[in-house]
């Protein structure tokens, strides 16, 4: 039986910090049986990963799933081969030509299962420059003494 609902695996939460996300992409992956295994146990690491467009397919590298531990000969797997993604035609035609005209890259931002399969979010993404992180953060404290400064407002005049 399936399972329902959507399990978080790996979380690319520095992605977020280098690269602005213009939009977010949920895509399938071709793995083999020790892969998965090795996923459910939460051994990938998808920090140094990113998505490519070659021959209209997409193929996911960088991403490294360890070997399972019980997996040997023919059953294994390489940790960091390529993976083939799915997705349609006409997502994978939108993505390399906004790739190609606008310099941007795709970055594997979440891998989880959803409804007992393992899926990606991938981000169209534009890197950032030190001085963009800089006002990024600047902006977020901001809004952060912003959202303190309402709430002893709120707790001052005793409003909800």
């Amino acid at each position: 039986m399936a399972e329902q609902g959507k399990k978080l695996i790996a979380s690319n939460r520095r992605a977020r910090h280098d690269y602005s996300i213009l939009e977010e992409v949920e895509a399938g992956m071709v793995l083999r049986g020790s892969e998965v295994k090795s996923l459910r146990l939460g051994h990938v690491q998808i920090n140094d990963g990113y998505a490519r467009i070659v021959n209209g397919e997409m193929w996911l590298e960088g991403v490294n799933i360890s070997a399972y531990s019980f997996a040997q000969g023919f059953g294994a797997h390489l940790p960091d081969q390529q993976r083939k993604l799915l997705l349609k035609r006409y997502e994978i035609d939108r993505l390399e030509a906004r790739v190609n005209q606008e310099r941007l890259t795709l970055i594997p931002l979440s891998i989880y299962f959803k409804d007992g399969r393992a899926k990606i979010e991938l981000g169209l993404a534009k890197g950032r420059t030190k001085g963009d992180k800089r006002q990024v953060l600047a902006e977020r404290d901001a809004d952060r003494e912003i959202q303190k400064a309402m709430v002893r407002y709120r707790k001052g005049k005793g409003v909800d």
